[in-house]
């Protein structure tokens, strides 16, 4: 059985995604093989907050190459958008960020 933190790998840290602390939704990194069940478990265990949704987004690496060959890809990831329940408390990790 994978630990909460094996799942959820680092939080997103982007404009885009700091706009969103203000609805309560976070964006994390997340383990490729997770589940949004998992993904939900993890984020109520580690912040202690009740999670409303759970979205999940796999982007593949893009293809990069140096000079003519050999061609190579940057890193695959997948990440999670959770929206917290309403009367649910804000993770204080991002307000820090805002």
């Amino acid at each position: 059985m994978r630990s909460a933190y094996d799942i959820i790998l680092r939080p997103v840290i982007t404009e885009q995604s700091m706009e969103a602390v203000e609805e309560k939704k976070y964006v994390f990194y997340v383990l490729h093989t997770a589940t949004k069940p998992e993904i939900k478990a993890a984020v109520e265990e580690i912040f202690g907050v009740k999670v409303e949704k759970v979205n999940t987004l796999r982007n593949d690496g893009k293809v990069k190459r140096q000079g003519a060959y050999p061609a190579g890809r940057t890193a695959s990831y997948k990440k999670a958008m959770v929206k917290l329940t309403a009367d649910s408390k804000t993770i204080e990790f991002f307000e820090s960020m805002v």
